[in-house]
């Protein structure tokens, strides 16, 4: 059996569906150790995985008046937050064993030379199409498409872009792992080569993968967070709310930060249109710190999605990967509140072409009546709820964390 290395960070989103293919090659005998982010190294363990917290804090000093989400994620990935990023994965990974390590993107520029230090294999576990294809232009660029040539020019442009973006801080991890000095690029080349295996963790029946996809590359079906040890519990004031009614409507818009001043303006946009359409909601204060009042209303943190979304009719969302793939399980519309920059236009968009949802509602310019409109359409259009079980279905007979375990064991066993 082997010690193998899932590496990871980022939001519960993010981190969570790793947790799928990491339990089942515990189950195997496998020997797995998990980095996450500090705030959701908890919700590992809780899985009976072992993880290594991840610190990152660019800007400890920054006044929660003063957040800019946008402002943040730019800081985060410009080179100087990269190196910050790698250099606390590489410091918590120097005592682990490892015959394998999983990349996940946030791990990918430390992790690619910290694989090559140790002489193991390593496998690409990705939420969101980035490689080029015609089809879409790389899921971080956006909802748009320019036709086949400019969408697979973007990718490759996009490739190439991070190569000299980040030259100087791969150069950094290479010196302090005693590597010799090899480019960005060169090092992208030789994986393209060695068709490097990268799996996508979401549904061939939401995103085919792409004809013109080199081998090695390939969409592996949804992971789903693997069952806590101990069975959630829900607050009685959630349970007491779901006896009283109909399914109510949920909205959460995950874990993204904003500043105290937006978090107030959603709110009451929410508020406001929740009252408007005469529906209840369970509103999640997430990350955002949404907080509404109202008689229909209750306000809740964290919850398992798969325990709560399929009771209830529609779900509010920000479309992050991991929230879109547990109200497309469940089954019902979505009414997706993207914020931009990210994967969430693309998955926004992908959501409305599959019939599951209304148009894209962009956070910053989320307004009364666009949202409450968007929740009437939800709840009494039927295509919207036909389409969802359409595609519940299908993902129901998909295994994406089997075929990763399958695949890792391959890798071990070359």
């Amino acid at each position: 059996m082997a010690d193998i290395i899932i590496a990871t960070y980022g939001s519960r989103g993010d981190i969570l569906p790793l947790t799928d293919f990491a339990a089942r090659l515990q189950q195997s005998g496998h020997s797995v150790v998990m980095t996450a982010s500090t705030e959701f190294a908890d919700d590992v363990t809780d899985r009976g995985i072992p993880v290594r917290p991840v610190d990152f804090q660019l800007d400890a000093e920054m006044s929660p008046d003063d957040i800019d989400p946008l402002k943040a994620a730019r800081e985060m990935i410009m080179p100087k937050g990269m190196k910050q990023l790698g250099d606390n994965l590489l410091d918590s990974l120097d005592d682990v064993p490892a015959d394998l390590v999983v990349l996940s993107p946030f791990a990918e520029l430390a992790g690619h030379p910290f694989a090559e230090f140790r002489g193991i294999p390593s496998i690409g576990a990705r939420l969101q199409p980035l490689s080029a294809t015609a089809e879409y232009p790389p899921a971080l660029m956006g909802a748009w498409s320019a036709g086949a040539f400019l969408n697979r020019r973007a990718g490759r442009f996009a490739a190439s872009a991070l190569d000299r973006l980040y030259a100087k801080t791969i150069a950094s991890f290479r010196d302090r792992l005693g590597l010799p000095g090899k480019s960005a690029r060169a090092m992208r080349k030789q994986r393209t080569a060695a068709n490097w295996p990268i799996l996508h963790g979401y549904s061939p029946s939401v995103l085919p993968k792409p004809r013109d996809w080199r081998d090695g590359l390939d969409v592996a079906g949804y992971w789903w967070p693997a069952q806590p040890t101990a069975d959630w519990v829900p607050p009685e004031a959630l349970s007491a709310f779901l006896d009283a009614g109909d399914p109510p409507i949920f909205i959460g818009l995950g874990s993204l930060m904003v500043s105290t001043s937006e978090a107030k303006r959603l709110s009451d946009v929410i508020g406001a249109a929740v009252e408007k359409t005469g529906t209840r909601a369970i509103v999640q204060s997430g990350g955002v710190g949404l907080d509404v009042a109202g008689t229909g209303i209750v306000n809740i943190g964290a919850a398992p999605y798969d325990w709560l979304f399929p009771r209830v009719a529609a779900v509010g969302h920000s479309c992050g990967a991991g929230t879109t793939a547990s109200a497309l399980r469940a089954g019902v519309p979505t009414i997706a509140i993207p914020s931009p920059g990210g994967d969430q236009p693309f998955w926004a968009e992908r959501l409305r072409r599959l019939g599951v949802s209304p148009a894209a509602l962009p956070r910053p310019k989320l307004g009364v009546d666009a949202l409450a409109s968007a929740i009437d359409a939800a709840l009494t259009d039927p295509t919207y709820q036909r389409a969802a079980q359409e595609i519940s279905h299908r993902i129901d007979s998909e295994d994406g964390g089997g075929a990763m375990v399958k695949r890792i064991e391959e890798l071990l066993g070359a």
